[in-house]
């Protein structure tokens, strides 16, 4: 068997990640590559065999407490060599000791937990078609928000502060990003953006669940009529998910969020769509 060598991905090399990840169905963003990249450049990590590239998996770090583990992908024709387990060992020794978590596929949790890992619920991915909706006026242009107060709200919601990686997010041209406001208040926030198939809602945060309905309809009706769009939900957030069904989206997939220590304290109820299933 030929040695792997495992090393950190280029810029341009986190694409043969995407390009792996939309083979594999899981429908990355057309344009997710930078955000994820500069998330931490020094996470996503490239196997090669002879000079070609095999396999990849993405570890990226969230400061000292809490990282996130991502597009583990062997391609097909090297499977079952061992390669994966080398590359699954090198991006967990990059972890250290932070809280990590993933969305794994439900065929593999068994396997995590063998690696620590425990289940703390399953997402849910919903498929719908787009349409037309009314704007409420509470609905505004999410960069017409104080970046500091979309930070704190979102710091509510995710494990850990990740401003670097939201400033390029909702910067990103082609991503349409929204704020729901009350009293002028930041009251949710929601993002949507063009992929390999259809457009993806994520992240989708709201107060309650009429404020996520509100950026849910106006969100959808930013994008042409009658394609499809997605949605990725916490299964334990009861509203999400019948706001999803309320619109007629139907399950089309499902991971198992699993952390390798204690879940993290998020305000759950007020996550209504994932950012994604690869950075959390």
């Amino acid at each position: 068997m030929s040695d792997l060598i495992i090393r950190n991905m280029s810029r341009d090399e986190v694409g043969i990640a995407i390009a792996w990840a939309s083979a594999e169905g899981w429908n990355p963003g057309d344009y997710d590559s930078a955000a994820f990249y500069e998330a931490d450049n020094n996470g996503f990590s490239l196997g090669i065999v002879d000079n070609e590239p095999i396999g990849c998996i993405s570890a990226v770090s969230y400061g000292e407490g809490f990282g996130f583990i991502g597009f583990y992908i062997v391609r097909p024709d090297f499977r079952g060599r061992g390669y994966g387990r080398r590359l699954w060992r090198h991006a967990i020794n990059y972890m250290g000791e932070r809280n990590v978590g993933l969305d794994g596929v439900l065929a593999q949790q068994d396997n995590y937990k063998k690696s620590g890992f425990t289940l703390a619920y399953r997402n849910i991915r919903f498929e719908g078609i787009s349409g037309n909706f009314k704007i409420p006026s509470n609905i505004v242009s999410l960069l017409a928000v104080p970046f500091e107060t979309v930070v704190a709200y979102d710091d509510r919601l995710f494990p850990a502060s990740r401003p670097h990686f939201l400033n390029l997010w909702i910067n990103e041209p082609a991503h349409i990003c929204l704020a729901v406001l009350d009293n002028e208040r930041l009251a949710g926030f929601g993002v949507i953006r063009p992929c390999q198939k259809g457009f993806k809602i994520g992240p989708l945060f709201a107060d309650n669940p009429e404020f996520a309905e509100n950026l849910f309809c106006s969100l959808i009706s930013h994008v042409p009529n009658h394609k499809y769009v997605y949605l990725d939900t916490p299964e334990v957030n009861t509203e999400a998910v019948g706001l999803a069904e309320k619109y007629g989206m139907a399950s089309v997939f499902e991971t198992a969020r699993m952390y390798t220590k204690a879940e993290p304290k998020i305000e759950i109820e007020k996550l209504f769509g994932v950012t994604s299933f690869e950075l959390g």
